[in-house]
């Protein structure tokens, strides 16, 4: 049977509560071990409620309904603690992708540091362009050729540029005609 607490059991009856402890204490009425008391000892003690009272029936359903809201609390209570979990999860996975990305942009800074430090160092041996002397020949002459070494065994011989001669006026081809165009067409 149902189990009934004491104030359950005292609204079922119409009595109070001390009435009900001091049968629990005389030793008419034992609890269980959850602290409630079993209705069938309950109708053994008091015998059936009566019809101005509550029935046991909404009152059971009652304690079914309020234990079923109870159980779906739980079972919500338990789906935010996954999702809360889930979100803490996300969470460290957030911090240490930002961890990484600082750890890449003070690498990169410091590369950046570095070839600054590279740019503004002062350079002894290097000459910059407007140090160097201007030589036209190098520059402008396309004809000039570097220097051969003479070993003084031949002669030196000034070797002109040798350049193809391109006519000022090109004729063009005739255009390709076909086989039987040959034979039966006028030539052109």
């Amino acid at each position: 049977m149902k189990a009934l607490s004491v104030i359950e059991l005292a609204n079922l009856y119409g009595m109070n509560r001390q009435s009900i402890y001091k049968r629990i204490n005389k030793g008419d009425l034992s609890k269980n071990s959850d602290g409630k008391i079993d209705f069938s000892e309950a109708l053994r003690v008091f015998g059936e409620p009566s019809n101005k009272n509550k029935d046991v029936t909404t009152l059971q359903s009652a304690t079914v309904q309020k234990e079923t809201e109870v159980d779906m609390l739980k079972q919500h209570v338990d789906m935010l603690k996954q999702h809360v979990d889930m979100l803490k999860q996300q969470l460290e996975l957030a911090h240490e992708r930002e961890v990484f990305q600082r750890e890449q942009l003070e690498a990169k800074d410091n590369q950046i540091e570095a070839i600054q430090r590279l740019l503004k160092a002062p350079k002894a041996n290097l000459t910059t362009f407007t140090d160097q002397k201007f030589n036209e020949d190098i520059a402008t002459d396309p004809r000039s050729e570097p220097e051969q070494n003479y070993d003084g065994l031949t002669t030196l011989v000034e070797k002109e540029n040798k350049r193809i001669p391109v006519p000022e006026h090109v004729e063009l081809e005739p255009p390709k005609r076909g086989f039987l165009s040959r034979f039966f067409l006028p030539n052109g």
